[in-house]
């Protein structure tokens, strides 16, 4: 399953949030954001960390993209 966190960036550039607070304030690890920066899939743990982080609806920050599409 192809995934695109694409959203969740322009998101954060929007609130003026760079990638590292999201490490710094333990919404998840180095590894995952490496992870996240390739589009591959992580907990559903993590984005609803996220999520609740930045007080919006998975959607907000992620979509699945058909299958052998990528973003």
């Amino acid at each position: 399953m192809d995934v695109s966190y694409k959203k969740l960036w322009i998101m954060l550039i929007e609130k003026g949030i760079k990638k590292d607070q999201l490490i710094t304030d333990g919404m998840f690890s180095r590894a995952t954001l490496t992870k996240m920066n390739k589009n591959e899939n992580v907990a559903l743990s993590v984005l609803v960390n996220i999520c609740r982080y930045l007080k919006c609806d998975i959607g907000d920050i992620m979509e699945v993209l058909p299958e052998g599409d990528t973003d």
